[in-house]
C-alpha cells in the first residue's frame, strides 16, 4: 500500500513558533516535486509533543489539501491515551488521510496485552489504515513480533514503522504477518539494509532536506540497482549523522531553516541545537551538494 520514500515532516514555524501555514504549504510541494512517495505530517518530527489539537488537525488538513492526492497522506495519531488516539485517527480519516500513524503509547508503560487492546481499540473505532510505530527509545516499550501478529489480523492494521534498529526484526515480522504487512523503517542510517530484510519503504527524518536523493534511493532499490542505492545512502551518510547529532528534529528543523523553511529552532522543552551542531549540520549539507 506505501513503500518508498515517505518523509516524516517537520512542522514549519515563525520566530514567535507559531506554525507558518505558508511555509507549511511550500514545503509538501516541494516535497512531492521533489519526488517523495507520501508525507507524514505531526509524527515525532512534526513536534507533535508541543502542538495543541488544534494545530494538530490544522497541519494534517494543510498537508491533505496541497498534497491533492499526488501522494498518499499518513496523518501521525498517535497518543498514550487511547481515546485520543481514537479521536485523532477519527479527524484523520475525516480530512481525507490516506492512513493514520500511531505510536506505541509512552509513559504508561503498557503489557503486551496493552499495546494490543490499545491498537485494536484505534482500529476498530477508526475506519482507516493504521500504521503501527514502534519506536522503543522514546516510548520505552517494544511491541513484541507475536503481538504484531495478533495486530496484523485486524484488517484496518496494515504495517509498521520500526525505529528498533534491529535488523532481524523485519525478517521477524514477516515471517510472522506475510509479505502484505507494509514493513517502513524508521531509522535512515539502516533503511537499505531493512529493505534487504523485507522492507518496503522509510519514513525518513534526512527527506526533510534531501527528498530527491531519498527518493532515487528508493527508486534504484526498486528496479534492482542496489549499488545504486547503496552510493546514495553512503553519499547520505554524513546528513545523516547530522541530523541526529542531538535530539530530532532540531538538527533537521535548523536544515530546513537554512533551505528557507521555517524558524532553525523548535518549541521547548527541546533548546536550541549548538553552535556545534549548527556547524556540523552546515557542513553536512554542504558535502552531499544540498547548500552552497
Amino acid at each position: 500500500m506505501f513503500k518508498g520514500s515517505l518523509v516524516a515532516l517537520i512542522t514549519p514555524m515563525q520566530a514567535d513558533g507559531a506554525i507558518d501555514e505558508k511555509a507549511l504549504e511550500r514545503f509538501v510541494d516541494w516535497q512531492i516535486t521533489e519526488g517523495t512517495h507520501g508525507l507524514v505530517p505531526v509524527g515525532t518530527t512534526g513536534e507533535t509533543p508541543t502542538l495543541t489539537h488544534e494545530e494538530h488537525r490544522r497541519v494534517v488538513e494543510i498537508t491533505i489539501a496541497v498534497a491533492g492526492g499526488r501522494v498518499p497522506v499518513i496523518a501521525g495519531a498517535g497518543s498514550n491515551s487511547t481515546a485520543e488516539a481514537v479521536d485523532l485517527a477519527r479527524h484523520a480519516k475525516h480530512a481525507g488521510a490516506d492512513a493514520a500513524l500511531v505510536v506505541t503509547p509512552y509513559y504508561n508503560k503498557p503489557t503486551q496485552e496493552g499495546l494490543y487492546l490499545h491498537f485494536k481499540t484505534i482500529a476498530d473505532s477508526a475506519d482507516i489504515p493504521i500504521i503501527v510505530y514502534n519506536v522503543p527509545p522514546r516510548s520505552v516499550v517494544d511491541m513484541s513480533v507475536e503481538t504484531m501478529a495478533r495486530l496484523a489480523k485486524h484488517p484496518n492494521i496494515v504495517g509498521v514503522k520500526d525505529a528498533t534498529a534491529n535488523l532481524a526484526r523485519p525478517l521477524q515480522t514477516l515471517r510472522a504477518c506475510g509479505p502484505d504487512f507494509c514493513q517502513l523503517s524508521g531509522e535512515d542510517h539502516t533503511a537499505v539494509a531493512h529493505l534487504a530484510s523485507g522492507g518496503v519503504g522509510c519514513i525518513s527524518v534526512t527527506g526533510n532536506v534531501a527528498p530527491r536523493l531519498i527518493s532515487e534511493m528508493h527508486m534504484a532499490w526498486q528496479r534492482g540497482d542496489v549499488a545504486e542505492a547503496m552510493a546514495i545512502q553512503l553519499r547520505l551518510l554524513p546528513l545523516h549523522d547530522a541530523m541526529f547529532v542531538e535530539t530530532n528534529p532540531g538538527p533537521v528543523k535548523y536544515a530546513a531553516h537554512l533551505l528557507g523553511f521555517g524558524a532553525p529552532d523548535c518549541r521547548l522543552p527541546l533548546a536550541p541545537i549548538t553552535e556545534a551542531t549548527r556547524n556540523q549540520v552546515r557542513a553536512a549539507l554542504v558535502e552531499v551538494g544540498l547548500l552552497n
